[in-house]
């Protein structure tokens, strides 16, 4: 794409700009990325501020990122764990729990690193290790589903 945008006159760069918003705008779709952090037999959850239960950590892709890079940076603002390996990107899903127009890309990240202790913030309660066998009874049904396909090599469901 970036060979192209540079053979792209300024006019065609413009067309095609506004084109791309215009559907953006018109679709209203949305990305969002979830990180799987996992240690040995163990899962990093993360309770939010603003709903129940507990989820992956995660977030919306920004412009102008990847879906990974927004990944990495969300988990890291959730969690303070760094992604330092590649992560696999495990599957694709249509969320339609608040919109039938949301998407989940959902990656497994088996190295990391602490960046710092763990603190609440206004966005995150808290964030705690659990054994993929003991998951807390509030553990989000979509989280459970997810775990189920990554623990048992099931493949990804078409929805979340």
């Amino acid at each position: 794409m970036d060979t192209l945008k540079g053979q792209m006159t300024p006019w065609q760069r413009l067309r095609t700009g506004a084109f791309l918003f215009g559907i953006g705008v018109w679709r209203h779709m949305t990305l969002g990325v979830r990180g799987v952090l996992l240690r040995d037999d163990q899962v990093l959850l993360i309770r939010h501020t603003y709903v129940p239960g507990w989820h992956f950590p995660g977030g919306g892709v920004e412009p102008g990122e990847t879906a990974e890079v927004s990944m990495v940076r969300e988990v890291a603002e959730e969690t303070f764990y760094r992604v330092i390996g590649p992560a696999r990107l495990f599957g694709f899903y249509f969320n339609s729990a608040n919109s039938d127009r949301d998407h989940v890309t959902l990656y497994v990240c088996e190295r990391f690193e602490p960046i710092k202790p763990f603190a609440p913030t206004p966005e995150i309660a808290a964030a705690n290790w659990f054994d993929l066998n003991d998951l807390p009874d509030d553990t989000s049904p979509g989280t459970r589903r997810r775990l189920a396909e990554i623990s048992g090599g099931f493949p990804p469901a078409a929805r979340w």
